[in-house]
Formats: structure tokens, C-alpha cells, sequence
């Protein structure tokens, strides 16, 4: 029998995200203005980016309809983000080492509240764990498939591991009765700063060596 969830998302939790989905839908909407979409374009690949991992992870864990279509702020600021990209991307654009960091916040804001809203839903640390980690990836992915390229994760970006590692953070923070407030911090803390040292670092995931065989 499923877990009925416990409430409603915490003040924090929804802060939290929103701010998540703020930054994750510049970086959405930046690839669309890079591939020369139209405002349209831009605007889909901002939402799709911004709210697409909250979207996985709410259906697979039974949190329908999803926050994405059941509160309106969760589609009005994808939007919001997507429309200031579109006008100053000229901008944006030359500040790419800042829109990386702001897309690790993102990140690691989205990797925490995953885990946390899964672990309110009712599963063990393990699969809410991983739910952490699609949030944190889920909307990248499905940006870079709508753009035609390779998911970053898949392309030697650490990124899916700091997701992965923050949210065991706060899985067993939460598990732990911590202050939510502290566990989501740390979670956060734990991701964020791996991903900027990746970046910083140029550290790579292990990639096979030598030629390809067909």
C-alpha cells in the first residue's frame, strides 16, 4: 500500500525550488538562443530545463498532477527566466563561467528538495536518494535530447554524482530528524561545491581510451 505524503512541500522545500527552476531555465534558455530557436523555442527549452527533472520525479513518485501544472508560480517562472534570457542574451551569453554557476546551484538546490519531497512521499533512502538525483539531472537531460545533443552527463561532466551525493546527504540528514533547514543547506553544500571544483579542476569522469569499436 502506498505512503500517503505527509503534506504539502515545506516553505523551504518550495523556495527552494522555484530558485532551482529559476537558474536551471537560464541555462535551458541560452541553448536555445544558441541554436538560433525562436522565442517559442526558447521558451520550451526554459521550461523543459526548469521544470523537467521536478516533473520525473513527481510522477514516479506518485505526486500528481505534478507541482509543475498544479501551481501556477512553478510555470511562471520558467517563463519569466526564458523571456529575460531571450532579450538579453547577448549578455548572458558572455557570462558563460557565471550561467555554470548558477546552473550548479540549480543543481544542488533541486538534488536536496528531490530527495526530500520523496523521503515526504513515503520511500526509503535509497530510491528517494535517487530521486534527488533525477531532479537534479532530469530537465539537463531532456533540454540537450530537444536540442539535439549529447546529454552533458553522459560526456564526462561530473555532474549526476555530486546530484547523487548531495541528496544522500540529505536523505540521511532527514532520516536523522535533523532541522530541515540544516539538512538542506549541507545536502546543497555537499553538491554545489563538488560541481564547482569539477569545473574549476576540469575534472572529467573515466571516458574509454583508444578507437571506438563498431
Amino acid at each position: 500500500m502506498p505512503t500517503e505524503p505527509v503534506g504539502d512541500p515545506s516553505t523551504t522545500v518550495l523556495l527552494l525550488d522555484l530558485v532551482g527552476i529559476f537558474v536551471f531555465a537560464i541555462s535551458g534558455a541560452l541553448v536555445g538562443v544558441r541554436k538560433g530557436l525562436d522565442v517559442f523555442g526558447v521558451l520550451v527549452l526554459a521550461g523543459t530545463t526548469g521544470l523537467g527533472g521536478g516533473f520525473l520525479r513527481d510522477v514516479l513518485i506518485g505526486a500528481v498532477p505534478p507541482a509543475a501544472l498544479a501551481d501556477w508560480r512553478y510555470l511562471m517562472v520558467p517563463i519569466g527566466a526564458g523571456l529575460v534570457t531571450f532579450v538579453f542574451h547577448p549578455t548572458l551569453g558572455r557570462m558563460e563561467r557565471t550561467v555554470n554557476v548558477f546552473d550548479a546551484f540549480g543543481l544542488a538546490l533541486f538534488c536536496v528538495t528531490g530527495a526530500v519531497k520523496a523521503l515526504e512521499y513515503g520511500l526509503g533512502p535509497v530510491p528517494a536518494a535517487l530521486m534527488g538525483m533525477v531532479t537534479g539531472i532530469g530537465g539537463g537531460m531532456l533540454r540537450d535530447l530537444l536540442a539535439g545533443r549529447v546529454p552533458v552527463i553522459f560526456r564526462g561532466e561530473l555532474y549526476a554524482t555530486p546530484a547523487l551525493a548531495g541528496s544522500i546527504v540529505a536523505v540521511l540528514g532527514t532520516r536523522a530528524d535533523l532541522p530541515e533547514v540544516a539538512v538542506t543547506l549541507v545536502g546543497a553544500a555537499v553538491c554545489l561545491v563538488w560541481r564547482l571544483l569539477a569545473l574549476w579542476r576540469n575534472w572529467q569522469a573515466p571516458l574509454p581510451t583508444g578507437p571506438a569499436s563498431v
